[in-house]
């Protein structure tokens, strides 16, 4: 018998204390990049995913719950409280 053993992906959350943040910003507050001009070039290329679709848009808002991915990492937007 073959048994396929898969990794569970790790999700780290970004806190927000308010009702949305921009991709842009939340992939510098997740330290993914360096900053927000690093970002826009990466979202434009469709380097970022964004609830398990590519997007393209740098000014995408993003609400607790959603979910981005970049280069393996997956982060999940939080609210803080």
């Amino acid at each position: 018998m073959k048994v396929t053993v898969t990794k569970k992906e790790s999700v780290s959350p970004v806190y927000i204390g308010t009702d949305y943040i921009k991709l842009q910003d939340a992939m510098k507050l997740a330290n993914l990049v360096l900053s927000g001009g690093e970002a826009k070039v990466l979202i434009q290329d469709g380097q970022v995913e964004v609830n398990g679709a590519v997007c393209t848009m740098r000014g995408k808002k993003l609400c607790p719950g959603d979910t981005f991915r970049f280069q393996g990492k997956t982060c999940r937007i939080e609210k803080q409280v």
